[in-house]
């Protein structure tokens, strides 16, 4: 049987005989926030993501991954599984879908994603994570607010940058954006 994501990072907590005030002090996260993720009432962005692998202090490779680990790792387009982000009501959307570029590989600090960013006029909070993030723009165009800085790319435009600095992506305009983004994790 396989499990959630949710559900994985439920039975690594547990594993690891910590708390929810644990890894909510860990994270920053609300003790609610996290029951809601280990019971997939919400599923987190990919920063919070980080956030939470490092407070378990496993690679987030691991809370992605379904089945054993393998020393690498194809994925036919076919085959890919897209990942909608929810809030705790099911028809709640948060601007963004993702696929896993390399599902299989427990042991990874890269995390290769293609990701579909929704138009929105909503304006989320700043990210910040340890690591650094990739993004390579497939089609449309996107904003990236870096601290004080605004960007926009366009297909073909790249930008590298260290995670720490509160960051937020998002696409432009009234069309959806695909991307490429790889957050880069490195072990303490």
């Amino acid at each position: 049987m396989s499990l959630s994501v949710g559900a994985r990072i439920k039975a690594v907590r547990e594993t690891k005989a910590l708390s929810l005030q644990d890894v909510a002090q860990r994270t920053g996260f609300s003790e609610l926030t996290i029951t809601q993720i280990e019971t997939g009432q919400i599923l987190p962005p990919l920063g919070d993501m980080v956030k939470l692998a490092r407070a378990l202090e496993m690679k987030m490779g691991y809370l992605l991954v379904q089945g054993e680990s393998k020393p690498y790792t194809i994925v036919y387009k076919k085959n890919r599984k897209t990942v909608s982000r929810y809030g705790s009501q099911k028809t709640l959307r948060y601007g963004y879908t993702y696929e896993s570029l390399a599902p299989e590989k427990k042991e990874r600090n890269m995390e290769p994603f293609l990701v579909t960013l929704e138009p929105t006029s909503k304006d989320e909070s700043p990210s910040t994570h340890d690591g650094e993030e990739f993004i390579f723009v497939l089609a449309g165009e996107i904003e990236v607010i870096l601290g004080e800085k605004r960007e926009i790319l366009s297909p073909e435009d790249s930008i590298y940058y260290d995670s720490t600095l509160p960051h937020r992506v998002r696409a432009l305009g009234d069309q959806s954006a695909r991307i490429l983004a790889v957050l880069y994790t490195q072990e303490k």
